[in-house]
């Protein structure tokens, strides 16, 4: 038996079109579709949410930041750092 593997994004729920397919009237097929997990949504949050988080003012009470702007490019910096040393 010939296999033939095509992959197709579903543009309508429920239904996949095959065409051009190098099969003939009479001919028997067997047709076995595998199905990829959908990718999950980013999860954002709304203003509420985010104030509820307690993620705002996480540094507030910290004393050894003195400037939130520059310890945050620091951090960035370093993981920039980190991800071309291991490449």
């Amino acid at each position: 038996m010939q296999a033939i593997r095509l992959k197709q994004t579903i543009e309508k729920d429920s239904e996949i079109h095959l065409s051009d397919l190098p099969v003939f009237q009479g001919q028997v097929v067997e047709v076995i579709v595998l199905i990829s997990p959908l990718p999950e949504p980013k999860k954002t949050f709304t203003v509420r949410q985010l104030l509820d988080s307690g993620l705002i003012g996480v540094w507030e009470n910290r004393t050894d930041i003195k400037d939130s702007l520059t310890y945050a490019q620091q951090l960035r910096n370093r993981k920039s750092t980190l991800q071309t040393s291991k490449v």
